[in-house]
């Protein structure tokens, strides 16, 4: 992090702790950021993609518009971008590929629509900007290669944006699905 000049993390995890890796329990994460001079910012209530409001769901799955369209996600994405005037902000979550994570498909694509430039670090440690990310995206769901003459490239990024979020997006257990009155 410190080679992409990151001065804060804002950690967008719905639950910031982990039985398996201490090391990525939030009070740990905390510390060592701290005797870094890096700034920690947990945002996981307001940008998490666990909602314990059974209305972001449908048939058990969380619905990331419907994350997207609450105040508390518009007050999230207001901290980041107040946050990005003083620091140089990184988002964190769970998973290593942003193309497998809420933290590109939900929340950057929406980081985007508010003009602030947003670049995914790699597992490699490289940077890209977050339209090669989705171009990425778009490659590897065969969008960009079996172009659709009557779909411009927005609609296919939307495309892109909605398979995979049907990918990714959080599934309550089975056993936590509230049954559904015909």
């Amino acid at each position: 992090m410190r080679n992409n000049g990151v001065t804060a993390v804002a950690d967008v995890r719905s639950s910031p702790r982990t039985r398996v890796n201490q090391d990525f329990s939030q009070p740990f994460i905390e510390k060592v950021l701290s005797e870094a001079s890096i700034r920690y910012l947990f945002l996981g209530e307001e940008l998490g993609a666990r909602s314990s409001d059974e209305s972001r769901y449908e048939n058990g799955k969380v619905v990331y518009d419907r994350l997207a369209r609450q105040t508390l996600f518009q007050d999230g994405l207001d901290r980041i971008e107040m946050s990005a005037e003083k620091y140089t902000v990184a988002i964190m979550c769970a998973e290593k590929d942003p193309l497998q994570c809420h933290r590109c498909i939900l929340v950057a694509r929406h980081l985007v629509t508010r003009n602030l430039d947003v670049s995914h670090i790699l597992a490699d440690g490289s940077t890209e900007t977050h339209q090669e990310t989705i171009q990425r995206l778009k490659h590897s769901l065969n969008l960009v290669v079996q172009r659709d003459m009557f779909k411009t490239d927005e609609e296919l990024t939307q495309l892109a944006y909605s398979l995979q979020e049907e990918k990714i997006a959080y599934a309550l257990p089975e056993d936590k699905i509230p049954d559904l009155v015909a």
